[in-house]
């Protein structure tokens, strides 16, 4: 099977595998909580991003992989993992939620723009090195932790609530 062939069924299957994680254990632990209690382990997670730095140590990568991509995915990360732990923070604040919107708007973009770096400039998995476990097992989990993020943040605090009033643990 040609490298790239394996590098998109590998995302693929993250994708599915994490997707089914998701719903069967993260969503129905998430959807009960209150808002601030429920974002937590998800901008948890997200802070962990500035893992995507690895994309510019030489070494780690390929010295073939595309200064563009590279850039732009490990700054990209770096700027995600701050507003993911600045959105930690200030999470029980009003301020909290404005920026959970801007990490989550942020951080989903950041992914995708790394996605449309690598197939503009032509990556190959091989040049990705030690770094080929993020795309194809770290960043389908983090799309799908954004899916999340933007459910609970669209609920209204209310919903989250009554669920919480009904369902005690």
């Amino acid at each position: 099977m040609p490298s790239q062939l394996c590098f998109f069924v590998s995302i693929a299957f993250s994708l599915v595998m994490w997707g089914i994680a998701s719903a069967r254990y993260i969503w129905p632990e998430l959807r009960v909580r209150q808002r601030a209690e429920a974002l937590q382990p998800l901008l948890i997670l997200h802070s962990f991003r500035f893992i995507g730095l690895a994309f510019m140590v030489p070494g780690v990568v390929s010295a073939e992989l595309p200064t563009a991509f590279a850039r732009s995915a490990g700054y990209g990360d770096l700027i995600a993992a701050g507003l993911a732990l600045i959105s930690l923070v200030s999470l029980r604040s009003g301020a909290g939620v404005f920026m959970t919107w801007v990490f989550n708007l942020w951080g989903t973009a950041d992914l995708f723009n790394a996605f449309y770096q690598a197939g503009h400039g032509g990556l190959i998995p091989g040049q990705l090195g030690a770094t080929y476990f993020l795309p194809t097992f770290i960043v389908p989990l983090l799309l799908i932790t954004h899916v999340l993020a933007f459910r609970i943040l669209l609920q209204p605090q209310r919903e989250f609530s009554m669920r919480e009033s009904r369902n005690p643990d």
